[in-house]
């Protein structure tokens, strides 16, 4: 175990609300043994930064990890030429130029499709009627799994958040997680006879036609499934919530003298959606005072690094005006997240100005309050929202 100090927390508190917490670990003890995760926790942004990159220390492969047990070995828990070569073979589904020229044109028409159905009614959960379908939407067209439903994709990504975040050992959690991982199996066993040669832009298309084996494939396509459906989801209806609750800053957005990128960007890093990520302690090392020992595990905690006062001037405040350069919301060395182009497609190019475009004058509505949940993966649990109906 490492020679950090030992800090207790409050599980359900963090979950409800992890940031109270990680600001006293940022003043008290930046890196800290916290035994009710069973990990050593790097809270401070200049630590992560470093460490982040540091590959033979802090090292992806975690071979007993929840991950590689629960879901396969995909390229997330690979490091060094193994990760290189499968980031290599996703790039032409997930590249720059790839969404910009084949996938932004179909997420485009899945927010279409979705707004014009809800457009009637007037009101709706923003969380459930909108972005849970339209990121599920979008990742069954990335995936190439478009024989699945989006409600399960949407509860498969789920069931696997929920499995590789079981730090507690809940059987019933980790069943749940198995049993989506099966579905996802079939899916793809029913997709790859219809891809295979097809020169298909999905991911499940380019790693068939680049040969990788079917295990590496399986594991990587429930990666992007586990992140691709969550972090969309939430960053949508997120910032949607945030632009409603500071109206100040909505009226700059509409006026056109933000762009709806930065509305994104500030919210990463305001909410992470993705707040942590683990490693594994490969060799003796030492950061400053704290000393670790081969095969610990420590927690990478984003949510915190974006919250860090040495970098961010009034951290825990949403502002769209602030420079968000030093955000680490997508990580920040060799395993910066693969999807991030997609990611930032769907939300700032697509869905946020089709939402306020046709939406009109949407607002929070109803008696029940918007409810937010996770330190691992974070995200709005319900967004009840309404907006004037055409005439």
């Amino acid at each position: 175990m490492s020679t950090a100090p030992r800090i207790d927390i409050d599980v359900s508190a963090f979950w409800h609300d992890p940031y109270p917490t990680l600001a006293r670990l940022r003043r008290e003890a930046p890196i800290a043994f916290v035994p009710q995760l069973g990990s050593t926790l790097l809270c401070s942004r200049d630590d992560i930064y470093v460490c982040e990159k540091q590959i033979d220390v802090f090292s992806s492969h975690q071979p007993q990890g929840l991950m590689n047990r629960l879901m396969g070995h995909n390229m997330m828990r690979k490091d060094g030429e193994a990760h290189l070569a499968e980031r290599k073979a996703i790039f032409p589904a997930v590249s720059p130029k790839t969404v910009k020229a084949h996938w932004t044109g179909q997420f485009q028409a899945h927010a279409d499709r979705i707004i014009g159905a809800l457009a009637p009614s007037g009101a709706c959960d923003f969380v459930r009627d909108f972005a849970l379908p339209f990121s599920a939407e979008c990742l069954k067209s990335i995936t190439g799994l478009t024989n699945m439903r989006f409600q399960d994709m949407n509860a498969w990504s789920q069931g696997m958040i929920d499995g590789i975040a079981n730090y507690v050992g809940d059987p019933a959690v980790e069943a749940r997680c198995r049993a989506a991982t099966a579905g996802i199996d079939d899916a793809i066993d029913d997709m790859a006879p219809r891809l295979r040669g097809k020169a298909d832009r999905s991911l499940l298309g380019v790693m068939l036609d680049c040969d990788m084996p079917m295990e590496s494939i399986r594991a990587n396509i429930k990666l992007a499934i586990s992140g691709g459906q969550n972090e969309p989801r939430d960053a949508i209806a997120g910032t949607v919530w945030a632009l409603l609750t500071h109206p100040d800053q909505l009226k700059l957005l509409m006026a056109g003298q933000i762009p709806w990128m930065q509305a994104f960007e500030e919210y990463a890093r305001w909410i992470s959606p993705i707040g942590m990520s683990p490693r594994r302690v490969a060799k003796p090392w030492t950061v400053r005072d704290v000393d670790f020992e081969p095969e610990e595990r420590v927690f990478l905690m984003f949510g915190s690094a974006n919250r860090d006062e040495k970098h961010f001037e009034h951290p825990d405040d949403y502002d769209v005006r602030r420079d968000t350069s030093k955000s680490i919301a997508f990580g920040a060395g060799p395993h910066f997240c693969a999807g991030a182009w997609a990611s930032r497609a769907m939300v700032a190019d697509v869905a946020l100005p089709a939402i306020f475009a046709r939406l009109k004058r949407l607002r929070l509505a109803g008696d029940e309050p918007a409810r937010m949940g996770g330190w691992a993966f974070r995200g709005l649990l319900n967004l009840p929202v309404a907006w004037d109906r055409d005439a």
